[in-house]
């Protein structure tokens, strides 16, 4: 113990004149220290540890590489498939567009003709109705006109004898 491993304890000064007149032996010299020698046990164990966190260190290393390869090709295989999707996916658009505007123009086609197909429709079913209008009069007047017409020849075949000289008294 003491200061430095010296075994003093304490520097104190008394009295320079007191140290003087007792003359006391100085206290004898540390002990050196020992010459260096190697502990081999000793660092062999911390020499091992280090090896084996270096070993640690290069195996996780590895790990990581081969991880970073692994998920750089998943990558680029992630792209390209991508990439291939969205080819085929703008294929796609472009045939449904194509569609689409084939359809809205037979849309339109299709309208027109039905538009005129009521047209003519209507204008046909007029013509019926006045057909049957007329069917209807003559009908309903056939008797009349059939009497009429009768009275007519008897009318004319009259006029016709009395000019053939015919007298009807």
């Amino acid at each position: 113990g003491g200061i430095a491993g010296t075994g003093i304890e304490a520097f104190v000064q008394v009295r320079a004149v007191r140290a003087l007149s007792k003359k006391v032996a100085p206290a004898p010299p540390p002990e050196a220290v020992e010459a260096y020698s190697k502990k081999s046990q000793e660092s062999n164990g911390v020499l091992t540890l280090i090896n084996m966190l270096v070993a640690d260190l290069d195996k996780d290393m590895q790990e990581m590489d081969v991880e970073e390869k692994d998920a750089q090709k998943s990558y680029e295989k992630f792209v390209a498939d991508s990439a291939d999707k969205r080819t085929v996916d703008s294929k796609s658009i472009q045939s449904k567009e194509t569609a689409k505007a084939e359809a809205e123009q037979q849309l339109v086609k299709t309208s027109s003709e039905k538009k005129s197909k009521v047209e003519e429709s209507y204008a046909t079913s007029l013509i019926l109705k006045d057909l049957h209008m007329e069917c209807d009069w003559l009908l309903g007047n056939f008797q009349v006109r059939k009497d009429a017409r009768s009275s007519e020849i008897d009318s004319l075949n009259q006029a016709k004898a009395i000019l053939s000289g015919a007298s009807f008294d």
